[in-house]
């Protein structure tokens, strides 16, 4: 985990990393301000060290002089060996609402030098798009640009956050496309892709991957990174059924390229309350690894990088080991005698069977099988009261949501206690409810679940840092079955232990207006 905040609260804004000669370069937005894009390096695409700034905003009078906004960083086409990042700029005589994108140069990655002449800052033209302050919602939108260099045809392509001319004015956004017919001449054409539904398309991505291409975009509607695919650039571009990449909470995503593998990089938001204050933050969560399924969908898998935290390997297959946590006896029964696993089982209420020990980081993975009817699911990081996460599996509608559920530290009449949804999403359900495989990842305050290897929740919260682990069911039986649990170093932070959202703190914190354990 990596946040940008020391004294103040500010956030880690929309990111872009690159992956060169075995160092993860992470570049960032840093908010409220804007004022400056900040640079990270990491060796295992985890723990981050801050080095020298890549940008500020120019001097005044300039073209950027108010804030600059999202970036990308790719490889130099003109000059092995050297760096361009766009970026967006904004100015101040204009009040912000005049957005342009300009570049940047480097030979090194760390030092960075304005290219204020020639094509630059490029401006977003009409016919196709808003270009002036007098259309759409007043003010133009040409942002978040991203330039990719298509392996097949040798083009090149600088797409952003565009706006298109007509329709509804909440529903204009489009992912606008400049091509670049030499070098650092582009020339604007109709829109790669206009949904004709969402406000904007942000941050967007194209990506070639087993013969199909793939447009990634964030939402702001709905918070969630949403997807497309496309036989071809040209389109049409087309969704399927379910097109969230990512949950709500996670947005603004970039891919980086490691070798043969793709990685998703977002960052993650979240309300806390400090000292009655509301604020928004932002972290960097671990990225995952992007692959695509036998049906051209896009799936995301859990980052290898955990396996060079393990430690404290062991299996959890003898049915003596596991323990009820609410004692009810009644209608609860762990079955002894059976040979193909672990059977659980709660007739009539709740019931959760523990596994032993006490957790803090660590990867479980299981197989599991519900038999009958009735409800499912784990809980994480719980006390001996039961407080903690709680995991629910719909495995018939294919459903799953993460609650932080336990005692408010200071209850007042019916606020007797903490119940909050944080995250849901949706999975490819299994009507017979045949063999499922499980994986859950905490590591500090970052929550992971994924399902036959596909990520379905991606979430950050500091509500419960430590505690029991085990699987509920409520009126239903559950069958067990290669049941592991490893323990996750938690790596050291960098020389700067401020930077990172994993360390212990002791700053009084609400989050979502409810006491955090």
């Amino acid at each position: 985990m990596y946040a940008s905040h020391g004294f103040l609260r500010s956030d880690i804004g929309d990111v872009d990393v690159v992956y060169h000669n075995g160092l993860f370069h992470l570049f960032h937005l840093v908010l409220p301000n804007h004022d400056f894009i900040a640079h990270a390096v990491s060796e295992d695409g985890m723990t981050w060290r801050r080095v020298k700034n890549a940008l500020f905003v120019g001097d005044p009078g300039q073209w950027d002089d108010d804030m600059l906004w999202t970036m990308h960083v790719t490889p130099d086409p003109e000059k092995p060996g050297s760096w361009r990042m766009f970026y967006t700029g904004l100015c101040r005589a204009e009040y912000g609402r005049v957005q342009r994108v300009g570049l940047a140069r480097s030979d090194d990655l760390y030092t960075w030098e304005r290219c204020n002449s020639g094509s630059y800052p490029l401006e977003v033209p009409g016919p196709w798009y808003e270009s002036t302050v007098d259309e759409g919602r007043n003010w133009v939108s040409f942002r978040d640009p991203f330039f990719y260099h298509d392996p097949v045809t040798g083009e090149r392509m600088l797409l952003s956050s565009t706006r298109v001319k007509d329709g509804p004015i909440i529903r204009r956004g489009c992912v606008g496309v400049a091509r670049e017919t030499s070098p650092n001449k582009f020339e604007f054409g109709p829109p790669l892709y206009t949904p004709g539904l969402y406000d904007d398309v942000e941050v967007p991505n194209l990506l070639r991957m087993d013969g199909r291409c793939y447009l990634i975009g964030s939402i702001r509607e709905d918070t969630k990174i949403h997807y497309w695919q496309a036989d071809k650039i040209e389109g049409p571009w087309m969704n399927f059924s379910d097109n969230v990449l990512l949950a709500k909470g996670n947005y603004a995503a970039r891919t980086c390229k490691v070798g043969d593998r793709v990685l998703l990089f977002n960052f993650f938001q979240r309300k806390e309350i400090i000292y009655g204050r509301e604020f928004t933050a932002r972290l960097l969560p671990p990225p995952k690894e992007l692959v695509t399924d036998d049906g051209g969908r896009l799936r995301l898998k859990s980052y290898r990088g955990f396996d060079d935290l393990t430690y404290n390997h062991f299996q959890v297959t003898n049915p003596a080991e596991y323990s009820a946590m609410m004692g009810n006896n009644a209608n609860a029964m762990i079955d002894m005698d059976a040979d193909d696993g672990v059977h659980l089982r709660c007739d009539s209420g709740f019931e959760a069977f523990l596994i032993p020990g006490e957790h803090q980081d660590f990867r479980l993975r299981t197989k599991m099988q519900l038999e009958g009817r009735g409800k499912c699911g784990l809980v994480l990081r719980v006390s001996d009261e039961g407080d903690g996460y709680y995991l629910s599996l719909d495995l018939v509608k294919g459903f799953a949501q993460l609650r932080r559920w336990g005692a408010n530290s200071r209850p007042e009449f019916e606020h007797a206690f903490e119940y909050e949804t944080l995250q849901t999403g949706n999975f490819l359900a299994n009507p017979d409810r045949n063999e499922i495989s499980l994986e859950i990842v905490t590591h500090g305050t970052y929550i992971e679940f994924s399902l036959n290897g596909q990520i379905t929740l991606s979430v950050v919260d500091d509500g419960y840092s430590e505690g029991r682990v085990g699987f509920y069911t409520e009126s239903a039986k559950l069958k067990l079955w290669d049941t592991s649990m490893e323990w996750l170093r938690r790596a050291a932070s960098e020389v700067e232990s401020v930077y990172t959202a994993t360390r212990e703190t002791d700053m009084p914190m609400h989050v979502d207006g409810a006491a955090a354990s």
